[in-house]
């Protein structure tokens, strides 16, 4: 008799195998269409994987790039809801929006993901685990989110044991414009957003100012209430500053800055039983970046020397105290890159970096620093074999040397054109300041943590039909860890345990009907385990998704994703017990109408079937809601 797990995953084959016939048969009666109305699955070009733009064809990695024209189509207004759909993660977000949340990629841990914004390192030293919460992070200025599945420290160094995300805002071009947002809707959300950009001679220039509020998002399950205590609804106000500007002082010598400040405030019924009154969090991040770029040898060699600054600031004030708890952590970071084109078709990227960072929390202060060097290269053969392999050597000023790898070859076949890719890379994660050194009552660091390390493989290949407008693919994944970081059985310290293994795979298939018509689904299977049987939770074994975008009239655009994730496990908010959520299905919906050129009205509805589930356990995520606003530009 067959395991659940293994029904599971022959069922879910069995789905992706009939949406392969069924689009193949949509294919065969749609010849003549396709004839008149061909049109290709678009293109793009991928920076994180390589470091330079490169295209997805000659990408070896697992990467899934969002554009500002997907975020702006869909509505998505936070990151945390553009990152939802991505395959291989899981978004856990502690209720509404503001909560703390965090990314989960392909089972690995939520401090596995290295988070970059303009290149700028985002890990706040002064949390718990140094892990980034992209319950803050609004989407107005963003150009582009790309997800980089797979150990990347041979380029990125540490934390990128699961992953990297790089997140890239807009950079000003041509005339002057002016644009501006409004938006209202459910749980008293208003949202605005303003920015101006352009560039003129040698100089470019972009400016932005968003506000998100959300005053009232029911988040607490009424199972869990006291009788008699209501449910007070989250209240949630951001307002983000950001800022980008580039000069060309010379053909050969450029200078850009770019900084982004976040001011926001959540009022959340926090406890494990939830408390009568709520806490009240502040939190303030500001991120900036100067560079310098130089070009030499005719363009064969090109210098970017960066320096970079991080500042998190976190005040919570809880039920009944009076003084707030105050976290604060500052990063500082030198870096150069040099990019250099000897022959055709083959690159050479080489780095240097040194950085510190410093952890202040009530009762300790703590800080580390390290230096690092990295080697790649990207090489193509015969327009049919790609090669991505990089190696780098960390000194770290607590934990001593570490050196990483990566090598990613991919090979296009004749005839077939089916790309075979595989990847294999090692990586570390030194513990955090705070899993080190932090003392309370309640919890205790341990300064004998060793790093974290892993070692990580995966290989599968991409198929295209029909001139490119329908393709597929499947890719198989492994990652080990060693010295895996988790609490010890009383949960007031931690440890560091034996390993744990990772593995499983996504799957897609794609498919452009014609210019007004496309779908998109993807699959991810993910089993995890570790010895001395840890509690792992959060890691969804099923997650599946469906995106389709529809034009029926040239004015209007609407879009629909659905999410499908299984059951998995979690810790009970109130018992700490470990349990098993239920599995949970969103249905959003989103249209775009073109007024004229300089004014766009649009809607959306979320969750549509009124889902009721919590991810985490103990937190709802917001049920039905309905949007609606209008986009103004010059």
């Amino acid at each position: 008799m067959r395991s659940v797990s293994s029904v599971a995953q022959l069922r879910s084959v069995a789905v992706l195998v009939a949406l392969f016939f069924a689009c193949l048969v949509l294919l065969a009666d749609t010849s003549k269409a396709r004839a008149q109305n061909s049109v290709s699955l678009p293109a793009i070009d991928v920076v994180s994987a390589t470091l330079v733009p490169t295209p997805s064809s000659q990408i070896a990695s697992s990467v899934t790039v969002i554009t500002a024209d997907d975020l702006e189509r869909d509505q998505r207004r936070t990151v945390p809801d553009a990152l939802n759909a991505v395959p291989g993660l899981n978004v856990v977000q502690t209720g509404g929006p503001g909560g703390q949340t965090s990314v989960f990629i392909r089972g690995t841990n939520s401090n596995h993901v290295k988070v970059l914004i303009d290149g700028i390192e985002v890990a706040d030293p002064s949390n718990a685990n140094r892990a980034f919460d992209f319950g803050q992070l609004l989407t107005n200025d963003i150009e582009r989110i790309e997800v980089l599945r797979g150990p990347q420290s041979g380029l990125y160094g540490a934390d990128a044991i699961g992953g990297v995300i790089s997140i890239t805002t807009k950079k000003g071009s041509g005339p002057l414009k002016a644009k501006g947002t409004v938006e209202g809707g459910s749980f008293g959300t208003f949202n605005q957003y303003g920015g101006v950009s352009g560039s003129q001679d040698r100089f470019n220039y972009s400016f932005n100012i968003a506000h998100f509020r959300a005053p009232d998002t029911e988040v607490t399950p009424s199972r869990i209430l006291p009788p008699g205590r209501p449910a007070f609804g989250n209240f949630y106000d951001n307002k983000t500053y950001s800022s980008k500007l580039g000069v060309d002082m010379t053909e050969n010598f450029s200078i850009n800055w770019v900084g982004r400040y976040t001011d926001s405030l959540l009022r959340s019924t926090g406890g494990a039983v939830p408390n009568a009154f709520q806490s009240r969090q502040d939190v303030n991040q500001f991120h900036t970046r100067g560079e310098a770029v130089v070009t030499l040898f005719d363009g064969r060699l090109k210098n970017y020397l960066g320096v970079n600054f991080t500042d998190h600031w976190t005040s919570v004030l809880s039920p009944g105290v009076v003084t707030p708890a105050i976290n604060q952590g500052y990063r500082r970071k030198y870096d150069w890159r040099g990019v250099v084109s000897v022959v055709p078709a083959h690159t050479v990227i080489m780095g240097l970096e040194k950085d510190s960072e410093t952890m202040q929390a009530t009762g300790v202060s703590a800080e580390n620093g390290n230096k690092a060097g990295y080697v790649e290269l990207q090489s193509e053969i015969a327009q049919r074999i790609f090669l991505a392999a990089n190696a780098r050597r960390d000194s770290n000023e607590r934990f001593g040397g570490r050196t990483t790898y990566r090598v990613a070859p991919a090979v296009i076949a004749p005839v077939t054109e089916t790309k075979f890719k595989a990847s294999y890379g090692t990586g570390f994660k030194p513990p955090s300041l705070f899993q080190l050194f932090f003392q309370s009552p309640f919890f205790n660091g341990n300064p004998n943590l060793s790093p974290e390390t892993s070692r990580g493989y995966d290989y599968g290949f991409e198929q295209s039909v029909a001139n490119d407008r329908f393709r597929f693919g499947v890719t198989r994944y492994r990652n080990k860890i060693e010295n895996l970081i988790a609490s010890d059985p009383t949960f007031t310290t931690l440890i560091n345990v034996d390993r744990s293994s990772i593995y499983g795979y996504e799957a897609f298939a794609a498919l452009n009907v014609n210019s007004q018509l496309s779908f998109r689904s993807d699959y991810t299977y993910t089993h995890v385990e570790a010895s001395a049987d840890p509690a792992i939770v959060r890691r969804v074994p099923h997650k599946y998704s469906l995106t389709s975008i529809w034009t029926p009239i040239t004015p209007l655009q609407l879009s629909a994703t659905i999410i499908r994730s299984s059951s998995w496990r979690d810790f009970d908010r109130v018992t700490f017990e470990t349990v098993n959520q239920a599995a949970y299905t969103t249905v959003n919906l989103a249209a775009n109408y073109i007024i004229d050129q300089h004014v766009t009205v649009f809607g959306r509805a979320d969750n549509l079937l009124n889902q009721h589930y919590e991810n985490p356990n103990g937190f709802l995520r917001p049920g039905f809601a309905i949007y609606a606003g209008m986009r103004v530009s010059n």
